[in-house]
């Protein structure tokens, strides 16, 4: 009898999770029940799986709305009618048509209007009309047993009772941008559309028994007849499994004899090879390995870089077809985090691009696998605390300024006990609840595409969102829930680095480099030295505050340590104190305490500490006797592809009782265990640790001998780690001139030409893209400006646009000062003539501008390129108008240890953590005026103190702490100072120094 049942995927509407959803009709012993929600079939598949496991009879069906007009219901009577409505909801919004009055005939549906909407006798075979309970009383002069078949019980389900009814009501005034007093009654759902029992929806039309008969036989001729656990991504390659195994084998074969050239090492791959090819076709993933090989040879046709990683990089058949460039038996990798006899999902294959090359990639997925079976993987975004206390703060009417002060901190969000105040967190806490976290709206996976056997509206609506590719309406663990698995086509700008640095370095240096000479790059010398003095900003993965620190701890100069480092840096890892543990156990090899003896065999190469997510599956398989599959599931339990559900704590059972079988120490199993589940933040598998250290090793090569090309890359990139103004510092250490963007050098991007580089016209501020890519055209077509009258008789500039050209620099070739070129720019402009369809025959002389005397201050420049570029070219020391003599520098930190020093920092960056007790505290780094890197620790009540005030100069005084060879200023006292503050240091006494 509930035909028309929402839950919270009708965005913003709906406040029902679909748990909840079929709880309730558990509870009150509902043996059949259909959703429908708005416009969207996001959790149809949970929906299914629920119902049966709570053995309800699941009906799919959809609400069809025009904005908050109601238009009819949609009911699937099968997989074919679920199929027809999936087309028809994508057909409306990839093509942001209207749905029409009257629904067209859909094969196998039903289709529902709201009573008075159409004559009952005009109603098709498969057309219905629902009555809602309080429109019983219309039907007073009607015939109902007359239209017996056309009528049914229609009462909609939005929310659970009258609080969930306010919940709405503050959903809708969120997605209407309005005040909560001014949301109009027609954009909410009536106070009667909440959950009602059977006994009382059968009360209402107890005297129209058939019209639950009806509504009963329409919900028996709907079934969804559909298998979980199944495979439902393209089964073949080559048309048939036959083909696609000989094909995928050739390949492999062919690979091998390209990768090992060594008949010994070629012995060991053909061994490993043949062992992954019979597991790989047991699985049926032949298909899934050869659609990979596909994308990366499509990607090598167009000379496009990329890098392959994920789980898959533990494979040799990967390796062979070139899909990843890591050698898993140079590197021992373990095939069964790869794949295993057990595992039904296909493995893992992330296939990284650069940004500039990815749309092309996926276009071209689109085209060759057909837009019928190919679609982009969708996310589902959830209300996030601060979000919500701003959206809440809107609709309660509170300004901004009061908003602004209640997140001052991010960290810690202060509520009163002021009305307002408190339905903000009534509410709030509704919406950011961590078990059920609250759907917000649609958005892209980071690079998931789903290729379909069956046609992928089979499973899911599509909608286009302005990247402008077919996306599905449901994430990926929805997706692999119904059996769909996905392909990862990534965007990173580290390999944008890469490939503009190499067509960078052949244009300015006339140099090829071969990027994939990986093994001579790990050799270099000099790479390894840059590696161990962390010269690596700009560099892939190895540039971060942390991870400079970490590289250093570990002396790192070598592959293996910098594959174990790309691992240990990660939060799962870090935050349980392994990382440290780890960087102890690397200095004192011989002092290492295993936990067990199984443990010394299986994490000896890692000094005993977890790392990989292989070693999670080694230890819960040799010590704990866990199977592969479940081992493996544990292993996505802590990546968090299993959240929420009970995976993660049945296996945590089955660890406990199979340790206490084998007789080991419980107080040892415990540790073992804390250290397994400390991995719930995401660790890395070693393959992937080996794939990035790769493309480290490419960029430091890339950074070590063509430094200047390689941070013009990084910029024209738009930077990494870093905001932009960092890397035009390193780009300055290189030791090139760099010009401010100039009308006849500059090109957008940034330009480097011999020993000169010049500011693309992208980095400025309020200039118009269209309008200076427009006058670059000109300037290639018709030659160089030659001079300021020239640009303006032949652009016709718009005075601000002018203007900024002016402030920046633009036309500093021409000989005159920017206050000049200012006082002549609006003459100049009122008599400009330059016409494009009636250009002049001849050119009047330029006119002898009587100009007077303009005063100039050295600053000038600078602090105009701070307010167009955001930071000034030169150093910002240089334009500091303070004693700077008598603060300590980064480079003598070492000479000072547990002194305490004064010292000037211009900040780069901070990371905000909490302490144990949930007490903020945080990390920064800075850059004294020598360009050296300065590391410092502010704990909390250092930090409560002397707060942070955006970026800018900073005088800091505390202690030089040490930690594995890293010197870190524990800050005490901290002001901040701007460019004009020449305040004297007082040498003798440091804390007057600060003059707080």
């Amino acid at each position: 009898m509930y035909l028309n049942c929402k839950t919270w995927f009708s965005l913003r509407y709906g406040t029902i999770s679909t748990s909840q959803l079929v709880g309730l009709a558990k509870e009150y012993g509902i043996t059949s029940l259909a959703l429908t929600n708005i416009n969207a079939t996001t959790d149809a598949w949970v929906f299914v799986r629920e119902c049966r496991e709570q053995q309800i009879k699941p009906v799919l069906g959809l609400e069809c709305r025009n904005g908050n007009a109601f238009c009819y219901i949609l009911l699937a009577q099968d997989m074919e009618g679920w199929l027809q409505i999936n087309r028809f909801l994508s057909a409306h919004l990839m093509n942001g048509t209207p749905f029409p009055a009257t629904a067209p005939y859909l094969a196998h549906t039903f289709v529902i209007y709201a009573w008075g909407a159409r004559d009952p006798e005009t109603l098709a075979p498969h057309e219905l009309a629902g009555i809602r309970p309080r429109e019983i009383n219309k039907l007073f002069r009607t015939d109902t047993k007359r239209y017996a078949d056309k009528l049914v019980i229609l009462q909609p389900l939005t929310f659970q009772d009258a609080g969930q009814h306010q919940l709405h009501c503050v959903l809708r005034a969120i997605d209407n941008n309005l005040l909560i007093s001014q949301l109009p009654p027609e954009e909410t759902a009536g106070t009667d559309e909440r959950f009602i029992t059977p006994y009382q929806l059968l009360e209402h039309f107890k005297a129209h028994p058939h019209i639950v008969r009806n509504t009963l036989l329409v919900m028996e001729q709907c079934e969804i007849d559909f298998t979980f656990g199944r495979q439902l991504n393209k089964k073949y390659f080559t048309g048939s499994r036959e083909a696609d195994r000989e094909r995928l084998r050739a390949l492999a074969l062919e690979g091998m004899e390209r990768r090992y050239t060594a008949p010994a090492k070629r012995e060991a791959a053909r061994e490993r090879i043949e062992k992954e090819l019979r597991i790989i076709d047991q699985a049926n993933f032949n298909a899934y390995f050869l659609i990979t090989w596909d994308i990366v040879r499509y990607a090598r046709h167009r000379g496009f870089f990329y890098v392959g990683r994920g789980s898959g990089a533990n494979s040799i058949i990967a390796y062979c077809l070139e899909i990843t460039n890591v050698d898993p038996i140079k590197l021992d990798l373990y095939f069964e985090r790869f794949l295993n006899p057990h595992r039904t999902a296909p493995p893992d294959f992330d296939i990284d691009f650069s940004w500039a090359d990815r749309d092309q990639v996926i276009d071209y997925i689109f085209k060759r696998h057909g837009e019928e079976h190919t679609a982009l993987l969708g996310t589902i975004s959830t209300f996030q605390t601060n979000a919500i206390v701003r959206e809440l703060g809107k609709v309660y009417g509170l300004p901004r300024q009061e908003i602004d002060k209640i997140l001052e901190n991010p960290y810690q969000v202060k509520l009163g006990g002021d009305p307002v105040h408190q339905r903000i967190i009534t509410f709030g806490t509704m919406l950011a609840n961590k078990k059920h976290a609250f759907p917000n709206h649609l958005s892209i996976h980071a690079g998931g595409i789903l290729i379909s056997e069956a046609p992928i509206h089979q499973y899911c609506t599509t909608y286009m969102p302005p990247k402008g590719f077919s996306t599905a309406q449901m994430d990926m663990h929805i997706a692999e829930s119904a059996g769909l698995h996905k392909f990862d086509i990534l965007s990173q700008r580290g390999l944008g680095h890469i490939r503009d640095s190499l067509d960078i370095i052949r244009r300015n240096k006339g140099v090829e480099i071969d990027i994939h000479d990986v093994e001579h790059f790990m050799e270099d010398e000099n790479v390894r030295n840059a590696l161990r003095t962390v010269d690596t900003i700009g560099c892939f993965y190895i540039e971060s505050p942390a991870m400079r620190q970490l590289l250093k701890k570990l002396a790192c100069d070598d592959y293996i340590t910098l594959v174990a480092a790309s691992s240990i840096i990660r939060p799962g890892v870090a935050q349980a104190g392994m990382m440290r543990q780890y960087v102890h156990n690397f200095h004192a090899p011989e002092k290492v305490e295993y936990l067990h003896p199984i443990m010394k065999k299986l994490l000896g190469e890692t000094y005993g500490v977890m790392v990989y997510q292989e070693d999670v599956i080694k230890v819960a398989h040799h010590y704990a006797d866990l199977e592969l599959a479940d081992a493996d599931t544990l292993r996505r339990a802590m990546g968090g592809k299993y959240r929420g559900e009970d995976n993660f704590g049945k296996i945590e059972q089955l660890f406990f009782d199979n340790c206490a079988k084998l007789g080991r120490p419980e107080a040892v199993s415990r540790e073992v265990w804390r250290q397994i589940a400390s991995f719930a933040n995401f660790s890395f598998s070693k393959a992937h640790s080996a794939s990035f250290a790769v493309e480290s090793y490419q960029s430091l090569y890339l950074k070590t001998y063509y430094p200047a090309e390689f941070m013009v890359a990084v910029i024209n990139n738009f930077g990494g780690f870093y905001n932009r103004e960092l890397y035009f510092r390193e780009l300055e250490k290189t030791g090139v001139h760099i010009f401010p963007p100039c009308i006849n050098n500059s090109s957008y991007l940034t330009d480097i030409r011999g020993n000169e580089v010049f500011t693309g016209f992208i980095h400025v501020d309020s200039l118009e893209e269209a309008w200076i890519k427009k006058v670059l055209e000109d300037r290639e077509r018709d030659g160089p400006f030659t001079g300021f009258e020239n640009f303006v008789e032949r652009e016709a500039p718009a005075p601000a646009q002018l203007e900024i050209l002016i402030r920046i620099g633009a036309f500093n070739f021409s000989g005159y000062t920017k206050k000049e070129l200012l006082w002549k720019s609006s003459a100049l402009l009122k008599h400009a003539a330059a016409d494009e369809l009636h250009p002049r025959l001849f050119r009047e002389p330029s006119r002898d501008w009587e100009l007077p005397d303009l005063a100039y201050h050295r600053h000038e420049d600078a602090f105009e390129e701070i307010a167009l570029l955001g930071f000034p070219l030169c150093s910002p020391f240089e334009v500091l108008d303070h004693d700077q003599r008598h603060y300590l520098p980064g480079a003598q930190f070492a000479q000072h240890l547990g002194r305490n020093i004064c010292t000037l920092g211009y900040l780069v960056c901070l990371k905000h953590v909490y302490t144990s007790k949930n007490e903020p505290m945080c990390f920064g780094t800075f850059l004294d005026r020598e360009g050296t890197f300065m590391d410092t620790v502010h704990f909390p009540a250092s930090l409560r103190q002397y707060p942070f005030q955006k970026s800018g100069f900073y005088i800091l005084e505390g202690k030089i702490i040490e930690e594995f060879g890293v010197f870190t200023l524990d800050v005490e006292r901290m002001r901040k100072i701007g460019y004009f503050e020449d305040k004297p240091v007082e040498t003798g006494a440091m804390r007057n120094s600060l003059s707080l």
